[in-house]
């Protein structure tokens, strides 16, 4: 699946590596965090990007001690009305300091682009055939915030979150 980033389209350099799979040599790999933890010496000391697919329901800070060589976390959408993984990106931004790729994939809409921003996600994972208008429209359908967002972002604070700042 491509991948959006920055308002386009680009290819996903990373390879999915299923947790019995032998990893490709060289190549960018995207494992589980179950193998990452069974084989970290290993993965850890490859000469190539590796990231890893976070459970939604698993707290960041079991990332932890292996960010320093991550490039990679995904985090999942198993349904559109689960957004346990926004609060993962902005852990992981905010607590713990991440400065790689956070990649959205499974499902995520249109309308969450701006909040996906917002709380610290680089990348979205999208269909083939997936409308870029939609996603653009987006990005500017609520013209307002309610938080501040994790990386600078100009969106203004709606009325009531502007007098909670100031006062």
């Amino acid at each position: 699946m491509p991948l959006l980033e920055q308002g386009r389209l680009v290819a996903d350099a990373f390879v999915a590596i299923a947790d019995d799979a032998r990893l490709p040599d060289g190549a960018p790999a995207l494992v589980s965090l179950a193998r990452l933890q069974a084989e970290a010496t290993a993965l850890l000391a490859r000469n190539a990007q590796l990231g890893v697919l976070l459970p939604n329901d698993t707290d960041p800070s079991a990332l932890a001690p292996f960010l320093h060589r991550l490039s990679l976390v995904a985090l999942r959408f198993p349904k559109h009305r689960d957004g346990r993984a926004f609060t993962q990106a902005r852990a992981l931004r905010e607590h713990h300091g991440f400065a790689g790729e956070i990649r959205a994939t499974g499902h995520v809409l249109p309308d969450q682009h701006a909040f996906l921003l917002r709380c610290g996600f680089s990348t979205v994972e999208v269909a083939e055939s997936a409308d870029l208008a939609a996603w653009q429209r987006g990005l500017h359908a609520i013209p307002i915030a309610y938080q501040p967002a994790v990386a600078g972002d100009a969106t203004p604070l709606g009325l009531l979150r502007r007098h909670v700042a100031v006062g």
